[in-house]
């Protein structure tokens, strides 16, 4: 775990060195792939991670205002065109993955669906899907969505993400009551996603405290930029050390795989974005960020770096997650017995 989170900070001060974009995140993530690839001694420190979730969690939530709170029942028509994307992206991925990747129906299914990994691994596992290919296909594609859509924004869009202001204020410039009240929304946040029982909790139930604190002037500050710096350390070396233990080759191929189905889902995206950002009333760049399938998390911090609406980004990337933990398995039963019947 030591060795791993080495290799993580050393691989976020060169890309941050490099000015490459989401340098604290992007390095350790990739650093720490390729080192699960050529069988280095890294482990993951994975018991960490809701506590580095709940950081985010708390900068996620720093960034509300009463002006974007006022704007989220405007976001309704791009909450149902959200939930049609997601039917087209599995209706395009899913037969990908069964004639191109040669998976089951299950693993297909459950492989193709953007949802949270966690979730897809466990539903599909008890449906009947490979656990393993489940995991590596969403890993990588987290992997894949976050380096596409980072570099698309810095090289194709042209927007600046070498700034850091964002990802918080330096330690010594926050006095220490906004400090306290912080810690308490981090730690009362933790408790209260999991009591909640809410997706992603450790994320939502701090960044729910935080803006309520926040949108009630109790603080103006987001957590200390040396904090926020640390928590993605620790959450790139996460989803690179989710490939430890695979063959190099089943790597290489779920990787390859995931390239694909990436491409694919990205395509609806822009498709979506492209067709209906005016519609919604955002720009391209926030519908692409809201419907790219991303992790919560991860495509938070992309919007945040590039200074995008919070709320409406992470709010949209929480209804898919919602939606699809809600519906996949239903509508996967479905699709079994529809099979079954046709002979399959």
């Amino acid at each position: 775990m030591g060795f791993a989170l080495a290799l993580g900070a050393v691989a976020g001060l060169l890309f941050n060195w490099a000015t490459l974009p989401l340098p604290w995140m992007l390095g350790p993530m990739i650093a720490n792939t390729l080192a699960a690839v050529v069988r280095l001694p890294v482990a993951s420190p994975g018991r960490a991670r809701p506590y580095v979730v709940a950081v985010i969690g708390v900068m996620l939530g720093a960034g509300f205002s009463p002006d974007i709170v006022d704007q989220i029942g405007l976001w309704a028509l791009s909450f149902l065109f959200l939930a049609v994307y997601i039917a087209v992206s599995g209706a395009v991925v899913i037969p990908y993955y069964r004639k191109v990747g040669g998976f089951d129906l299950p693993t297909a299914y459950f492989a193709g669906m953007p949802g949270g990994l966690n979730e897809m691994m466990i539903v599909g596992k008890e449906m009947g899907g490979d656990e393993r290919a489940i995991v590596l296909a969403h890993a990588s594609r987290i992997v894949v969505v976050v380096a596409l859509v980072a570099v698309w924004f810095r090289l194709i869009q042209g927007v600046d993400l070498t700034d850091r202001s964002q990802f918080g204020t330096p330690f010594a410039d926050i006095p220490a009551h906004e400090l306290l009240v912080l810690l308490v929304a981090g730690v009362v946040g933790f408790y209260l996603g999991k009591l909640l029982r809410l997706p992603a909790p450790m994320l939502l139930g701090p960044m729910i405290v935080s803006a309520a604190v926040h949108l009630a002037g109790l603080t103006d500050s987001p957590p200390p930029q040396e904090l926020v710096i640390v928590a993605q350390v620790f959450l790139g070396t996460i989803i690179g050390c989710r490939f430890i233990g695979a063959a190099p080759r089943a790597i290489g191929r779920a990787i390859g795989l995931s390239i694909g189905a990436t491409v694919l889902m990205l395509v609806v995206t822009f498709v979506f974005a492209g067709a209906f950002h005016g519609l919604f009333g955002q720009t391209l760049e926030q519908v692409l960020l809201a419907y790219s399938p991303g992790g919560l998390a991860e495509m938070s911090l992309v919007a945040l770096a590039m200074n995008a609406d919070i709320a409406y980004v992470a709010s949209h990337h929480l209804f898919r997650i919602s939606i699809i933990v809600l519906m996949a398995p239903l509508l996967f039963g479905v699709l079994r017995r529809r099979g079954r019947g046709a002979g399959e």
